[in-house]
């Protein structure tokens, strides 16, 4: 199988795939990356491609959806506020401009 051949993967692995890129893309990833990433990063969260015989029913692990969330809940109450203030602000500050 040549390299990049996506016919090993399942159509939901695909359409997983396509909607991460979409996502990368509306913040301003080239089209490329972004596709490389999504598949990265459905790579990750399921071992690469699964129709082939002997691996096909192995559930996915969604590792990479799992990636923070409590590091930010460990934060000192006043460290989450000032981050909070100052994205306010950048947000305001890009806004005037």
């Amino acid at each position: 199988m040549p390299r990049g051949d996506k016919s090993s993967y399942t159509d939901k692995q695909k359409r997983k795939a396509d909607h991460i890129a979409e996502s990368y893309e509306a913040r301003g990833v080239p089209e490329k990356e972004a596709e490389a990433r999504a598949w990265a990063t459905v790579n990750k969260d399921s071992g690469g491609g699964n129709k082939s015989g002997s691996g096909r029913g192995k559930p996915d692990t969604h590792a990479s959806a799992r990636r923070g969330g409590k590091a930010a809940a460990e934060r000192p109450a006043a460290d989450r506020s000032a981050a909070a203030r100052k994205g306010w602000e950048t947000r305001r500050r890009n806004a005037a401009s």
